[in-house]
């Protein structure tokens, strides 16, 4: 490729053999975001007149997170569609990968993302979720048309032979089809009673091959009939998903999770797979593409492209862009020439040099969009942000921000000792970045079929930072995980809380405290009634009691320390009071469901996506500031500065700080 982009990524690809993970940091984040009104981070809130009511003042940070994040990508003639994720409206845009920028954008009127896309000739089909509905896309007009709805959430969509769309969903791991010959809408029903998820779709002539999850399954369904037989072999049934599916003429690959393992199918012997095993590091195959005698396919962890040859046998390994990368779609040409999409990013693979040549899309014309949060922290003097595939960094002196690139999501952030830890979604890894976002690096891995971070807390008495998590899908038992920042040693506790996964944390003394949640992972069923909360010893690694707080609570979604008092906050809305030594609940009050509780200048404050409250001394709430109307991907958004003096969160989409 040619351009700035190109030799950026070049330079990267150099850079990462000698330096590792922490250049990758600078791959396919967006542009600097456009400053916000500056503001000074020495400045002092205003002083109100004695006795004043006078409404807080809150600043205006601009957009909390910005991304452009794309999963999916259809090659049509001589472009290749891509789409947003996570950002409304939903824009589909079309990528020249001659010239190497986006030639046409096309918004959806419905939708917060896509992982969905299939082609009938100069037709482009989009599934979307929430909601999960279809749209026809004339590449020839840019017109866009909503042409069917498949419920709350489209997966996977493959064009059969005959232009039928089928489609696979979540929640109900439903099975759809839609005609654009007659408009009419099939559903299939449920793939396989009891799941959750249709991964992924493969169709011939006759049958439809719906990949499904949280306990993997291949379903293959007669189109006619809607008879249906779970061919996957017996000794793979303890997979979580099959993820990826992927059919040319009569060979079908289908990719597992979590072992990172691909099965390759002739039509005529779909009992006798052949078993391909890139690398046992590997977790996660997240792309297949079968041309000719070769199936192409990209893994992680590590996000590493290889190329499996149906002939020999032979597995090859062709490398890897950065740490991390996630190959959405990998495309090879009639001269065998690789392009894959990543996130954000679409790459040129270089057979004779074995390194990519890349251009980030960005740069190339789709700007990034406000998403839906997940997590903020805040240091001295700037604020961070997570969302996907990145953090964004807010300078408080300066009112600009800029997006550091990490490969994956960090659901907790907690700044420790002049660093800030995530931890990060999928895999439960550890990282840790300098407060300005530089200096990212991958510092320990939780491990124990763990997936989902959930909280973070660090305890001083310990020197332990103390990440809470969830167990993969279709997993049980959560764990919490003790994480040494001088050492680099991880020891994890999975299942401290029997049959339930860990959801909060707060700490003291070497004593930790867990909040549950009833539900393990997705894909599983509660096994308890209802949530508990433990208190742990650090030193000793036993938990010394477990009560019940809140009869009735699923979730324990929050909990802080005030005033020698715990206290928590539930899925059902109670903020409760509970006094460790005696072990009983002090105070009730409803102050919304899973509402989020830190502490600053001596005073406890919450949030719930509507409204900031300051927690009083007899366990009622005073609200301090009202409609946030905030949008967010997680639980609702609180940080402190570190001086006490001020709060951050999300409103709608932006960031604000509130004076206290």
């Amino acid at each position: 490729m040619s351009g700035g982009s190109g030799a950026r990524l070049r330079r990267i690809v150099a850079a990462l053999a000698i330096g590792g993970l922490a250049a990758a940091s600078l791959v396919a984040g967006p542009a600097a975001a456009a400053p916000a009104r500056p503001t000074d981070s020495a400045a002092a809130a205003p002083a109100r007149p004695a006795g004043s009511a006078a409404a807080p003042r809150v600043d205006d940070l601009g957009p909390a997170s910005e991304v452009t994040s794309t999963g999916v990508a259809e090659p049509v003639g001589d472009l290749v569609y891509t789409a947003t994720s996570g950002v409304s409206p939903v824009q589909v845009a079309a990528f020249d990968p001659v010239q190497h920028r986006v030639t046409t954008t096309i918004d959806l009127p419905t939708g917060a993302g896509t992982w969905a896309m299939a082609h009938v000739g100069t037709d482009l089909y989009v599934a979307t979720y929430d909601p999960g509905d279809l749209y026809r896309i004339d590449t020839t007009t840019g017109t866009a048309t909503k042409v069917a709805n498949f419920g709350s959430f489209v997966w996977a969509i493959a064009a059969a032979p005959d232009g039928t769309i089928v489609a696979g969903t979540y929640p109900d791991a439903g099975v759809w089809s839609y005609d654009p010959a007659t408009g009419q809408t099939r559903k299939y029903g449920t793939a396989v009673a009891g799941e959750q998820y249709v991964r992924s779709i493969a169709v011939t002539d006759t049958t439809i091959f719906a990949g499904v999850g949280a306990h993997a399954h291949l379903i293959a369904i007669d189109r006619a009939t809607g008879d249906r037989t779970d061919v996957l072999p017996a000794q793979y049934a303890n997979r979580t998903f099959v993820a990826t599916l992927a059919l040319s003429g009569d060979t079908l690959a289908a990719g597992l999770s979590p072992t990172g393992t691909m099965l390759v199918f002739s039509l005529d012997d779909l009992a006798h797979p052949v078993e391909v095993q890139a690398d046992p590091a590997e977790q996660y195959v997240t792309a297949i593409t079968v041309h000719g005698d070769s199936v192409y396919l990209g893994t992680r962890p590590a996000g590493v492209l290889w190329r499996y040859d149906t002939a020999s046998g032979t597995v090859t390994r062709l490398g890897s862009p950065y740490d991390g990368a996630y190959f959405n779609r990998i495309m090879v040409s009639a001269d065998d020439a690789v392009t894959a999409e990543l996130t954000s990013t679409f790459v040129d693979y270089d057979a004779a040099s074995g390194t990519f040549d890349g251009t980030d899309l960005t740069a190339a014309g789709l700007p990034p969009a406000p998403e839906l949060a997940m997590q903020v922290t805040a240091t001295d003097d700037r604020v961070l942000v997570s969302g996907k595939a990145g953090v964004q960094v807010h300078d408080l002196a300066t009112g600009a921000s800029h997006r550091t690139f990490l490969a994956g999501e960090a659901k907790t952030m907690t700044p420790v000792g002049g660093q800030v830890y995530l931890g990060v979604y999928t895999l439960a890894r550890l990282f840790s970045v300098a407060p300005d976002g530089t200096d990212l690096h991958k510092v320990g891995d939780v491990a124990n079929e763990q997936t989902r971070p959930t909280d973070a807390v660090y305890d001083p008495a310990v020197g332990k930072l103390l990440v809470t998590t969830e167990a993969d899908y279709g997993k049980y038992n959560g764990a919490l995980a003790c994480f040494d920042p001088r050492t680099g040693a991880v020891r994890v506790y999975r299942g401290v809380v029997p049959n339930q996964s860990v959801r909060s944390v707060a700490a003291t003394g070497g004593t930790a405290y867990l909040g549950s949640e009833i539900r393990n992972s997705l894909g599983t069923d509660p096994i308890v009634k209802e949530a508990t909360l433990s208190a742990f010893d650090l030193r000793r690694g036993t938990v010394r009691w477990q009560v019940t707080p809140v009869p009735g609570a699923g979730q324990l979604t929050d909990l802080a320390l005030w005033r020698g008092t715990l206290y928590g906050t539930t899925d059902t809305g109670t903020l409760f009071a509970f006094d460790p030594g005696t072990r009983t609940v002090l105070s009730t009050v409803d102050v919304g469901a899973g509402a989020t509780l830190v502490t600053a200048r001596g005073h406890l404050y919450g949030a719930t996506g509507g409204r900031i409250f300051r927690v009083n001394g007899d366990g009622t709430t005073t609200t301090v500031l009202d409609d946030l109307a905030a949008e967010t991907y997680g639980p609702p958004m609180l940080a402190p500065a570190p001086d006490g003096r001020s709060l951050y969160t999300v409103r709608h989409r932006n960031l604000i700080r509130l004076w206290l």
